[in-house]
């Protein structure tokens, strides 16, 4: 992919994750020649197979259990139409901006594969809607894969259904009318691959491994705040010890809470107070590592979803010789596998976070006035804020149970085994939020130790850089405003990286 112009994303063929983000977070993109021809090849294929009213699943048949049902050429543009309609069946609130660009973003990128025999031009009004930040409303739950969000998005492009420009709804009619463009009539098959593939599942996946990239960062950051408030012991983060476990991410970690730590006189003064910390301070390389481990293995995953033409049937071959693969390329059982595994471990960075917050804000082991409060007994200081951070964390156990085995019977018997991809990266997403509203509370409970200190002290260079990128939006909290407050606003700063972390750390 080619950024040909600031804001705009030139597509050349299928996308990588992070352009599928770039999209999600509102760049245009643009289709090259190159991928006007592979698409406009698949039509060619699509047209023969049509001619010669080859048997090929969804179009010159029916859908789901009604595959033996034959459909003549008259009723193509009937059915295309009809399977749009009927599929968008979701329900509840609509999706963020953000999740529905992220999912045309990955629509597109199936296309742009050249094996679905969609229109080129339905591709480039998809780029168009997104161009103009005039998107589809996506009813979030009713999706057992990917069908009725894949729908909602379709209605647009034929006129019907809404969406939203401007904080306005408006009809899918005048969605299109905004990008200069008819409603269509959809031909042979494109209604099907409009529907179709594994897009809403690999879109919401690109956010998450995002998201978890970018809270790992912070998370990194909270850890070796609290951990220096608590005048923990460093050998814990002793590059041997640590390459006892040959880990890329606990080397990676280990690395970065000792350049976080370096220097720190709060550590120098309690250094050999105690001879080993608690799991939750002492363990943070082996925990935060392995979720760094397996995001590489999730990365991996969805890499080779995005590599993967899901569309069902696939075309192939050539005019002369086409072929319709079809098959289960739709279903996408490594992707949810994928998203569940990831659900547990950002579960995973919540629980250890909620742990340290209950140690800062503990006399009993932090030597700190009782829950971080400015004048105890008079103030309850961060009493609830740790009580909120622990329902998260519950609600996050909840959450992690796997999307993948719920299992599940649709259309009649045909479609007997789901993958619940869709769900499973929407599982994702939730915990993540649970993960960042931790995250803030731990971050602002430090930054409220670090006030409570012996200031003739001082902490590290690293960590004091992140305590003052705190404190220039959020004061010391006095018992004097509601302390929800104080998290929203530390997750508007928690949109920009750590200002500590430290550069180019080696493991």
């Amino acid at each position: 992919m080619t950024l040909r112009e600031p804001g705009t994303l030139l597509l050349d063929g299928p996308l990588g994750w992070r352009d599928v983000v770039m999209i999600a977070k509102g760049a245009a993109p643009i289709l090259s020649a190159q991928a006007e021809e592979r698409l406009a090849n698949a039509c060619a294929l699509l047209d023969a197979i049509v001619a010669r009213n080859m048997p090929a699943y969804g179009i010159t048949t029916g859908i789901g259990a009604l595959c033996d049902a034959i459909v003549g050429g008259d009723k193509h543009r009937a059915l295309s139409r009809n399977i749009v309609m009927s599929h968008a069946s979701g329900i509840g609130a609509a999706l963020p901006a953000a999740e529905t660009r992220a999912i045309m973003a990955a629509q597109i990128s199936n296309f742009l594969h050249g094996a679905s025999g969609i229109r080129p031009e339905l591709v480039a009004a998809l780029c168009a809607l997104l161009a103009a930040d005039c998107l589809p409303v996506v009813p979030s739950r009713g999706s057992v894969g990917y069908l009725s969000h894949s729908a909602a998005i379709g209605l647009v492009l034929i006129g019907s259904g809404t969406a939203r420009l401007n904080d306005e709804t408006i009809t899918g009619g005048a969605a299109m009318a905004r990008i200069g463009v008819a409603p269509f009539v959809l031909g042979a098959k494109e209604g099907l691959s409009l529907v179709n593939g594994t897009p809403c599942a690999t879109g919401l996946a690109c956010l998450a491994l995002d998201r978890t990239q970018c809270l790992l960062d912070w998370a990194d950051a909270a850890a070796a705040m609290t951990y220096e408030n608590l005048g923990a012991q460093k050998d814990a983060f002793d590059a041997d010890t640590l390459a006892l476990r040959p880990s890329s991410g606990v080397a990676q970690t280990g690395a970065t809470m000792r350049a976080y730590l370096a220097g720190s006189p709060l550590l120098a003064h309690r250094a050999g107070s105690r001879t080993q910390d608690p799991l939750s301070l002492r363990a943070i390389p082996q925990l935060h590592g392995a979720v760094r481990d397996l995001f590489e293995d999730v990365e991996a995953a969805l890499a080779s979803e995005l590599a993967s033409a899901t569309d069902n049937p696939a075309l192939a071959g050539t005019p002369a010789e086409p072929r319709a693969l079809m098959g289960a390329q739709a279903v996408g059982v490594a992707l949810a596998l994928a998203m569940d595994h990831l659900a547990v471990a950002v579960a995973h960075l919540a629980m250890m976070a909620e742990r340290r917050i209950d140690r800062l804000v503990n006399p009993l082991v932090s030597g700190l006035p009782a829950f971080l409060a400015i004048e105890s007994g008079v103030c309850s200081g961060f009493m609830i804020a740790q009580y909120a951070a622990a329902s998260l964390v519950a609600e996050n156990r909840r959450l992690a149970s796997p999307a993948s085995l719920d299992g599940g019977v649709t259309s009649g018997l045909q479609e007997d085994v789901l993958a619940h991809a869709t769900p499973a990266a929407g599982k994702v997403l939730a915990i993540l939020d649970n993960l960042a509203q931790v995250l803030a509370i731990e971050l602002l409970s430090a930054a409220q130790a670090y006030d409570l200190q012996d200031g003739e002290i001082g902490i590290a260079r690293h960590t004091d850089a992140i305590r003052r990128q705190i404190r220039e939006a959020i004061p010391t909290y006095a018992d004097d405003r509601p302390l929800n407050e104080d998290f929203a606003a530390m997750l508007v700063v928690m949109r920009a990286p750590p200002r500590g972390k430290p550069d180019k750390v080696q493991p």
